[in-house]
């Protein structure tokens, strides 16, 4: 039985990814300082002989003895919401770590223990685009020192380290970009829009629409995302290789607040607040190179994901 150690697995994807594997008979160590993973996402999990959940902090030195055969890196603050104090805005400090300190410790135990690495990096490394869609070759357009920076640059430094020990000590690795991903065991207040105007619309309140709601965004719903992740970690021929995984189907905001009344079945009205500084106009992912080196492409279409997202909120 192979083993998978997953850094971030009680947060949102990480859990998710963990209840797979165990379904494909890995063993599961499952890293999570806790920060903004919530052992709620893997209560389920505790009671399975081939899980076992460490409260440890990637930042920090890494036993050589965490022994696995797969190394997943998900740990990092992701919402940009600065209401959410889960969001990167609000933990700058540990953002930068945990993709640089914390992808070099994990690198280091990768090269050590001879395990296959992903590191997961970010659409947010296009920064706000000048080109759509957003290609694996395309530099990006991001502000180096801006309030969104501390997610932007460390993912991009996360990146450039990966790439140092496949070069230097020929290590198996791979980086993958994921757009935004939505589905159950997000958090109600982690500040991203679907949970957001999901609650919103469950809570009666008023939709909050930032800018004047033409950004756009592409979303892809999370079982989806999390069989990209396993593809890219398992498929041949991946070592070195650089992967967007999103839905390329492209929504703007507003287009997503009209689908979620629509679904919850409210008529809210909408407030219109100002666009957080570097906000991305346009986000959407160019997937040709996942379908063609996996064989990979989204299945569930926006309108099911919303209405499983829903679902789970209201439970």
């Amino acid at each position: 039985m192979q083993t998978a150690l997953i850094a971030g697995g009680a947060g949102f994807i990480g859990s998710h990814l963990c209840k797979s594997l165990l379904a494909k008979d890995f063993k599961v160590i499952c890293v999570d300082n806790l920060i903004t993973g919530d052992k709620n996402n893997i209560v389920d999990l505790q009671n399975n002989p081939n899980f076992t959940f460490l409260e440890k902090d990637i930042t920090k030195t890494l036993d050589s003895e965490l022994k696995a055969d797969f190394i997943f890196h998900l740990a990092s603050p992701a919402s940009p919401n600065k209401k959410c104090q889960k969001s990167y805005i609000n933990n700058p400090i540990e953002t930068l770590l945990a993709n640089s300190l914390g992808t070099y410790n994990l690198l280091e135990l990768a090269r050590q223990t001879s395990a296959i690495f992903l590191f997961t990096s970010t659409s947010e490394v296009y920064g706000d685009p000048e080109v759509s869609p957003q290609k694996e070759d395309y530099f990006g357009n991001v502000n180096p020192n801006g309030v969104r920076s501390v997610y932007d640059e460390s993912k991009r430094f996360g990146e450039a380290a990966t790439m140092a020990y496949v070069r230097k000590f020929d290590l198996d690795a791979r980086i993958i970009r994921i757009f935004n991903t939505y589905g159950p065991f997000m958090q109600k207040d982690d500040g991203r829009v679907v949970s957001e105007f999901i609650m919103q619309a469950i809570t009666g309140k008023p939709f909050t629409i930032y800018g004047n709601g033409t950004q756009t965004r592409s979303f892809c719903y999370v079982s989806d995302m999390v069989e990209g992740i396993e593809k890219a970690m398992f498929t041949e021929k991946t070592k070195g290789e650089v992967i967007n995984l999103g839905n390329p189907d492209e929504k703007t905001v507003l287009e997503l607040a009209m689908l979620i009344k629509k679904i919850c079945k409210v008529s809210s009205e909408s407030v219109f607040e100002e666009l957080p500084e570097d906000d991305p106009k346009v986000r959407k992912p160019d997937i040709t190179k996942a379908e063609k080196l996996l064989g990979w492409k989204p299945k569930i279409s926006i309108e099911e994901g919303l209405e499983k997202t829903v679902e789970y909120f209201r439970g």
